[in-house]
């Protein structure tokens, strides 16, 4: 028997002297390996005869972990995208992250984010509770996205950072005492949520004088030697989400000798490790030569989401970027995300969801921006063998809209609510489930937004080539 061990890092780092505490303590209990998970936290795996001393070594060591379950919800942030993907001035430095975290008394059950709104490498509306830097220094959007729905509310005031532990906490409070009103509900009122959050807690808000602006999404390539100013940082990715516990302690060892203070860790489920001067990289190299860890993927397996200790989500990815590299496909300004659970907060320009009767879904989002806040169906019903050929044509898609933005415009008609039964009709192919929606016309065929499908002569569905006699309406609320 197999005990899971996991440990949250707050803000997404460590010093190298924890971590390699940390390693010497999986490794006494008989660990080889060590997985970092989607919200930058630390896992691995133990023989049940060994937990006991598992369990003494923490304690000694005072180190808060779980054993098995996931109560607890790591706080991510972007400061592992500080300096290196980042190339602006902002007032969102290493000092105000350390600040925040440092005033967290609580242990979040609810996700919380804290992310600097003008890089794109951490996601911006993956937790319960989204702090967004706005363009005023030291305040934040919050953006609550409430448990078990697809809800995302904005606070209609900004919040002074050393205010956001104590903001997290009350909005946690609210949610989770009164599940039957924030919880898991299909329509929230987010009024009432927030009339009973500002008669919770006392604190001194902002008005928002200027909204959220997201910016175009693109995936920095966040692994290998990278040069910044006079130093170096190192992003190492493993195909299989596994690192070597022996490399770490090197790593970690070769930090403290060169004083590197900290190891980062991606959402993307690698690590970063930055500072490395001129004189050292070597060193760093040996050390990847020694236990034979390569670097420089390609940027198509890079920008894909899984969920954690998922076999099945990891294998399916692995077989979609064999195939996506056997069709030698760009995939340049997207990324992935594979679910094979409900609600699990994974976020990508393309989701590949697994539905119940064991087939997948294939869901786009709005601009295919994996920050937005609207996702589009694509297809439905789809088999593992048939996944790669419609992930592929939805990709040519997208560069096909990159080429003419007028293809599939940025927002739905604004009169939308006033449309009638018939004009919200939405028509399905009955052979692969693709849908016209009249809404977007069909950019593939040349079709303009606001043709109705009754007007539509020879029409032929643009993935299997299905007739018009193929297709059924079906009414849709996306």
């Amino acid at each position: 028997m197999k005990h899971l061990i996991k440990i949250n890092l707050p803000g997404g780092f460590i010093s190298a002297g924890d971590l390699y505490e940390i390693l010497l303590i999986a490794e006494s209990a008989g660990a080889s390996c060590i997985r970092f998970g989607n919200r930058q936290q630390l896992y691995f795996e133990i023989s049940a005869d060994s937990l006991e001393d598992l369990e003494l070594d923490m304690l000694k060591s005072e180190i808060t972990y779980e054993i098995d379950t996931d109560e607890y919800a790591n706080i991510i942030s972007s400061y592992v995208a500080d300096s290196i993907f980042t190339h602006y001035e902002s007032w969102l430095r290493e000092g105000v992250y350390k600040d925040i975290f440092d005033a967290f008394d609580h242990q979040p059950i609810l996700k919380v984010n804290l992310v600097d709104s003008n890089q794109t490498l951490v996601s911006f509306f993956s937790g319960n509770i989204n702090f967004i830097a706005s363009g005023t220094n030291n305040y934040w959007f919050t953006y609550v996205r409430f448990p078990k729905t697809n809800q995302l509310y904005c606070l209609p005031r900004l919040v002074y950072s050393e205010d956001i532990p104590a903001l997290a906490k009350a909005i946690e409070k609210v949610i989770l005492h009164q599940k039957e009103l924030f919880y898991g509900l299909p329509d929230i009122d987010e009024a009432l949520f927030y009339q009973t959050l500002v008669d919770s807690i006392d604190l001194a808000f902002r008005p928002i004088m200027e909204s959220l602006k997201l910016p175009d999404f693109y995936l920095p390539y966040y692994e290998g030697f990278n040069k910044y100013g006079n130093k170096y940082w190192l992003g190492i990715y493993r195909r299989n989400e596994l690192f070597p516990l022996d490399f770490l302690k090197d790593a970690c060892l070769l930090c403290l000798k060169s004083r590197i203070g900290q190891v980062y860790i991606t959402p993307w489920k690698s690590i970063i490790i930055k500072g490395i001067e001129q004189v050292d990289r070597n060193q760093w190299g040996l050390i990847l030569s020694k236990h034979q860890l390569n670097i420089r993927h390609a940027a198509n397996e890079l920008n894909w989401q899984i969920e954690d200790t998922c076999q099945e989500g990891l294998e399916l990815k692995q077989q979609l970027v064999r195939q996506f590299e056997d069709a030698d496909l760009r995939t340049y300004q997207l990324c992935f995300a594979i679910k094979t659970q409900s609600k699990t907060g994974l976020q990508g320009s393309i989701v590949i969801r697994k539905n119940k009767s064991g087939k997948y879904d294939i869901l786009h989002m709005r601009d295919f921006n994996p920050n937005s806040k609207e996702e589009l169906i694509y297809a439905q019903d789809v088999r593992p063998y048939l996944l790669s050929k419609k992930l592929i044509n939805l990709c040519n898609d997208f560069y096909k809209q990159q080429a003419d933005p007028q293809l599939w415009p940025a927002s739905v008609l604004s009169d939308e609510a006033s449309l009638t039964p018939h004009e919200m009709a939405v028509y399905q192919c009955n052979s692969c489930l693709t849908r016209y929606d009249k809404r977007y016309g069909d950019p593939i065929n040349n079709i303009e937004k606001g043709v109705d499908f009754e007007l539509l002569e020879d029409y032929e569905c643009p993935v299997c080539g299905g007739s018009k006699n193929e297709f059924q309406v079906i009414y849709t609320d996306q």
